[in-house]
């Protein structure tokens, strides 16, 4: 498959002077923008799946008049956390 080019941007030069403070060694301009436009891709993806789930969740919850009591949520939160948490302490 040909590749494609994403369109060039103008921006002012202390933007790209700050750009390039950032690179780490033997990283070009291209690696980064490419890496962040990927990033920021998943990051949508993973924001469009929550807003759909959350929508379809209000959806339901009208339908139903059923719901999850705000306790048990913030329950099941800490309780992820605190896994987390002692999965990054070891």
């Amino acid at each position: 498959m040909k590749s494609a080019v994403i369109p060039q941007i103008r921006v002012e030069p202390e933007l790209r002077a700050e750009l390039e403070s950032v690179l780490k060694q033997g990283e070009t301009l291209t690696d980064f923008i490419e890496a962040t436009v990927r990033s920021a891709i998943a990051f949508r993806r993973v924001q469009m799946a929550f807003h759909e789930r959350a929508r379809a969740a209000s959806d339901e919850y009208h339908r139903t008049g059923v719901g999850t009591p705000v306790e048990a949520v913030l329950d099941r939160l800490q309780a992820k956390l605190e896994t987390k948490r002692k999965k990054l302490a070891r």
